[in-house]
């Protein structure tokens, strides 16, 4: 699909790339976040800007992102390690996406993550050793898959559109088994979460000067679980982006540059089920990313950091209520991808 530019003929490097935003908005898995990862912020903002502009209409993309939890976070401070049970957990998210322009102002999309996960938590006796001895459990699997179409329609440039799409249970969330029989991994922490979500989303990009260059862009997706299995529903999701970028043309030394910044705010409710953890899940906060994208013809290249300004973590009022009192976050998180325009 062709995005035209705000305020030229020719669809400005920058430009583009903003209102790429569109593509984003249903491709987030579930976010996890109960003494887990927090993991669909790699899914939201320019962090995941896929190509629109490719003459046969289709695009693919492939996107690395990591992050290390090893902060024990209790509402808004950090906390004793001591009262988590987990504590650390070592994440590489490996995704491909596709998507299809069937008319100018509808497009299909499908987005398949995998999780390379290492948890490091304390044994209850059950998964390798004796009660209150430290394992680390491995998985490498797949996530859910997330297939959305996105509308475009209500402007002549396409700089507002809405979304809508489904999250499937098509990722581990069994996990695997240590030498003592029990689960390596909680619920919360595996690939998939065994539901079948909803997802609604919306944008806008605008100019902020004449020229087009300086360009800004609100974004913003709703996510329900609204089938589950065995006794874990994940938490509703809401999740906005602002942000600018600004484009310095096509000639010079700096012509194939896009830099940008952005605001992430999440808003996770608590999970719920005899299989959650409800008094340590759900959260509130907020990251800044500055990030830059690269583009040569059909190919662009992205990679940002994303760093968190405000954090509020649902906990245990102390570990003898469940057990463990925390959610394990990380001090900052890596993207980078790379997508082709066919």
């Amino acid at each position: 699909m062709n995005y035209p530019a705000l305020h030229s003929a020719r669809p400005r490097a920058g430009n583009t790339a903003v209102l790429a935003l569109a593509s984003l908005l249903s491709l987030s898995p579930t976010a996890l976040w109960a003494c887990a990862c927090g993991c669909g912020i790699f899914d939201v903002g320019a962090g995941t800007l896929m190509p629109t502009d490719a003459q046969s209409g289709i695009s693919a993309w492939f996107r690395y992102a990591t992050m290390d939890q090893n902060q024990n976070w209790e509402g808004s401070s950090k906390a004793s390690a001591a009262d988590n049970a987990d504590k650390k957990i070592s994440t590489s998210f490996y995704t491909v996406g596709a998507q299809y322009s069937i008319t100018p102002s509808w497009m299909v999309m499908a987005e398949q993550p995998v999780y390379s996960r290492s948890l490091t938590t304390t044994d209850d006796g059950t998964v390798a050793g004796p009660a209150g001895s430290l394992y680390t459990g491995h998985i490498t699997d797949l996530g859910d898959l997330q297939v959305s179409a996105l509308y475009t329609g209500f402007t002549e440039d396409n700089s507002t559109g809405i979304s809508f799409g489904f999250k499937l249970p098509t990722g581990n969330y069994t996990g695997p088994t240590g030498p003592l029989g029990g689960s390596e991994f909680d619920r919360d922490t595996l690939p998939g979460t065994g539901s079948t979500d909803v997802m609604f989303g919306g944008y806008h990009v605008g100019a902020l000067n004449e020229t087009g260059s300086l360009v800004y862009f609100i974004q913003a997706r709703y996510q329900v679980a609204f089938l589950d299995r065995d006794f874990y529903r994940p938490g509703n999701e809401f999740d906005a982006a602002l942000g600018v970028t600004y484009d310095f043309g096509e000639h010079g030394p700096l012509g194939k540059i896009a830099p940008l910044v952005q605001l992430i705010g999440s808003d996770r409710a608590r999970d719920s089920g005899a299989n959650a953890a409800p008094l340590n899940s759900g959260y509130q906060r907020l990251l800044v990313a500055p990030g830059l994208e690269l583009r040569f013809s059909q190919l662009r290249l992205y990679a940002d950091i994303e760093l968190p300004i405000y954090q509020y973590a649902h906990a245990a009022s102390s570990p003898a209520v469940d057990g463990t009192a925390g959610q394990l976050v990380a001090s900052k998180l890596f993207k980078m991808q790379v997508a082709y325009d066919f």
